[in-house]
């Protein structure tokens, strides 16, 4: 659905996993695999229920769930240690994210990174795409509460010198896209594991792919728009 527009976000906020790169089959089979081999079980609405979580909080439900006998630090790194292998196996960027990136670079239209994930597994997404992609990285160790409180958000708009409200998130999950309109940006949600529902403040459309600048806030504009 086309539209056109001269207006331009201040700032685009994006999350990482499953919105820019698919990770969460990653994160899912991972978790999976742990809870298994300590004999407990794990259920797909489990991993559903973990999207767009604050990785510790994840860890802690991952070692109730299976009795695991390691703290949720532990886990956490042990989680990261499995989707980094699966990177190493190749990547699966989601549709039209990294062209969309590359628009927004080429106005000037400044990106930052905003993601639950820890720094070491961001810098690795980070390294695969352009210098200069993302000129802030804000991570989910780096911040006191993670999504959906608004702090993440908030944060990465702060360090940009930007207001939230003039910014629009790149969201997959509710999580973040709860996050998002906390901290009083607009939201683009494009669902992947878990889908999230159109709100005031939030458009919730099928693929990134076709979407460009011009459509960020365009989209924005007929209020009769719930899902594209």
């Amino acid at each position: 659905m086309p539209y056109v527009t001269s207006h331009l976000p201040a700032a685009v906020l994006w999350d990482m996993d499953g919105t820019i790169i698919d990770t969460e089959p990653l994160w899912m089979g991972a978790e999976e695999a742990l809870v298994n081999r300590h004999g407990g079980t794990w259920t797909e609405a489990d991993s559903l229920a973990l999207v767009g979580s604050d990785l510790l909080e994840a860890a802690a439900y991952i070692r109730d769930k299976g009795d695991i006998p390691m703290t949720p630090p532990q886990i956490v790194d042990h989680m990261i240690g499995e989707v980094l292998r699966g990177l190493a196996d190749g990547v699966t960027w989601q549709p039209g994210a990294a062209e969309l990136l590359a628009e927004l670079r080429t106005l000037g239209v400044p990106s930052a990174l905003v993601t639950m994930s820890y720094r070491v597994l961001a810098d690795a997404v980070v390294a695969l795409l352009p210098s200069g992609t993302f000129q802030v990285v804000v991570v989910g160790d780096e911040v006191t509460n993670g999504k959906p409180h608004p702090e993440p958000y908030e944060t990465a708009a702060r360090r940009l010198g930007v207001d939230p409200a003039d910014c629009v998130v790149v969201e997959d999950s509710p999580r973040g896209a709860a996050s998002g309109l906390a901290a009083g940006a607009r939201v683009v949600s494009i669902p992947n594991a878990v889908a999230a529902e159109p709100e005031p403040g939030m458009i919730v459309i099928d693929t990134l792919a076709g979407v460009r600048a011009a459509d960020l806030l365009a989209m924005f504009d007929d209020s009769r728009l719930d899902r594209v």
